[in-house]
């Protein structure tokens, strides 16, 4: 089916009932190629939607809208059976990091239930070399630390940073990225979605990559909470 009436500039587009009355909506994307259509840069990017129903529209500005390969994923994350829009974009900046929001339209008010920049505030951590070819990885969020066993980087790796004991022949301090991937998942498989967050830890350098923190988020019925965190280090091949 497509839209009732043409759409300039549609980046991308999705159908479905986000409002409740149970009939479909249309959600886009809309904005600009400052550098035409040979680039994957977009700009004034805002989300679109149109009531099936009345027809009426609602436009949100987003507060970065600028970015790559701006898309839209519709599902439910609330567990109310009406789905909400997720907005994904990519920063394109070396940090490989990404710009998200979720809205609820539920009664054609539209609620904003994620922003990637208040993420990126409540989940902080220390990143600290330790001796023995280890690092430390401390989430304040969740009072929690985790050890990362850095022998897998190679003997070249840590023969720069290690002494031949074991120890650190300076202290070296890391970080984690801002929020670098966000995916929606319905694990239990019951039509709602939780979410899984991905964010690179960098240790000398932001190349110098040690591991990602895995952490997965559901809705509480205000925000969306912790139920799980990992942190993992790159598989072989």
């Amino acid at each position: 089916m497509k839209s009732y009436v043409p759409i300039k500039n549609v980046l991308d587009f999705k159908m479905g009932d986000v409002n409740g009355d149970r009939i479909k909506d249309y959600i886009y994307l809309i904005g600009d190629k400052p550098f035409g259509d040979e680039s994957p840069a977009r700009s004034n990017i805002r989300l679109m939607v149109v009531d099936g129903y009345t027809k009426k529209r609602i436009i949100i500005r987003l507060k970065e809208d600028r970015g790559y390969n701006p898309t839209l994923f519709l599902g439910d994350f609330t567990g109310n059976k009406v789905d909400d829009i997720l907005i994904s974009i990519d920063s394109g900046g070396s940090g490989a990091t990404g710009f998200y929001y979720i809205y609820t339209f539920e009664n054609n008010i539209p609620r904003k239930i994620f922003d990637f920049e208040a993420f990126d505030e409540d989940f902080d951590y220390d990143v600290n070399y330790l001796d023995n070819y280890k690092a430390e990885v401390i989430s304040k969020a969740n009072n929690k630390r985790y050890i990362l066993d850095l022998t897998y980087k190679g003997q070249k790796y840590l023969s720069e940073i290690y002494n031949s004991d074991g120890t650190l022949k300076e202290p070296i301090i890391g970080w984690v990225d801002p929020l670098s991937g966000l995916h929606p998942i319905d694990y239990q498989r019951n039509g709602t979605y939780e979410l899984y967050a991905e964010q690179l830890i960098a240790g000398r350098y932001h190349a110098d990559g040690l591991g990602y923190v895995q952490t997965s988020l559901k809705w509480n019925g205000k925000s969306f909470v912790t139920f799980y965190q990992t942190v993992g280090i790159p598989g072989e091949g």
